[in-house]
């Protein structure tokens, strides 16, 4: 109970601080917005490989992966035989 009203109570603080504002009166120049710039693209390729990296993981869980081999003896019925995994 106490963390949930912690929780509240922090909340509360973060929303209040967010009405409770002056103007800032700043002046963005163009080095900062080539900065944000940066950071945006910086950010999307960070994201791409994050997902291409996760993707790969996914899908590796859902490969058939081949345990058994059908091996053919003299008589030309398939034989299945386990792989020793060493």
């Amino acid at each position: 109970m106490a963390k949930i009203r912690n929780l509240l109570f922090t909340n509360y603080i973060i929303m209040l601080s967010f009405f409770i504002t002056s103007p800032a009166y700043a002046y963005l120049d163009p080095g900062t917005g080539s900065l944000i710039l940066q950071g945006i693209i910086a950010g999307l390729a960070m994201l791409s490989i994050t997902i291409k990296m996760w993707w790969h993981k996914i899908t590796s869980l859902f490969k058939n992966y081949d345990d058994s081999k059908v091996i053919e003896n003299s008589t030309d019925e398939p034989e299945v035989h386990k792989q020793n995994k060493k």
